[in-house]
């Protein structure tokens, strides 16, 4: 029973897992608005707002709020996030837009009655923009703020 209280009384950990629900509930409400529903939205990555820099900044955040900057806790959470939203916007965008390039690729070729170089389509929504980023990282700061300050 300890282990559980331990884990629902750490407020690194709360304040990381609600703001990466929080993130996703909201880009499946924008996607939703915008596109209709998708189910692909309930975990796919890519979209407003980021779901990876809301977790990241918010472990980031709770971590210096916590343990303070000093020790070795912030500096590990803090390289973590800048690798992931680098992640995020670099590499797997670049990925999202050779999926796009693929995808017309495999559309031409059907329409010409070639055979298509692949049989489904690549999914196109991996990486994120920066506004997309941004939403992620305010709502990291803001959630884990609110939550470390309201925890005992």
């Amino acid at each position: 029973m300890s282990i559980i209280m331990d884990l629902i009384t750490n407020k690194v950990l709360v304040s990381t897992g609600v703001c990466w629900f929080v993130a996703q509930f909201l880009k499946v409400v924008i996607d939703g608005c915008k596109n209709g529903f998708s189910k692909e939205r309930l975990t796919g990555s890519g979209g407003m707002p980021s779901s990876h820099s809301a977790t990241v900044v918010s472990l980031t955040t709770s971590t210096a709020l916590v343990y303070g900057v000093g020790g070795f806790e912030f500096p590990m959470a803090l390289f973590f996030a800048i690798v992931v939203i680098y992640d995020a916007m670099g590499v797997r965008m670049e990925t999202g837009r050779e999926a796009r390039a693929l995808n017309r690729l495999m559309e031409r070729d059907k329409k010409e009655g070639k055979e298509p170089v692949m049989e489904e389509p690549l999914r196109e929504k991996m990486g994120h923009t920066l506004p997309e980023i941004i939403a992620g990282v305010a709502i990291g700061i803001i959630g884990a703020v609110i939550i470390c300050n309201l925890m005992p």
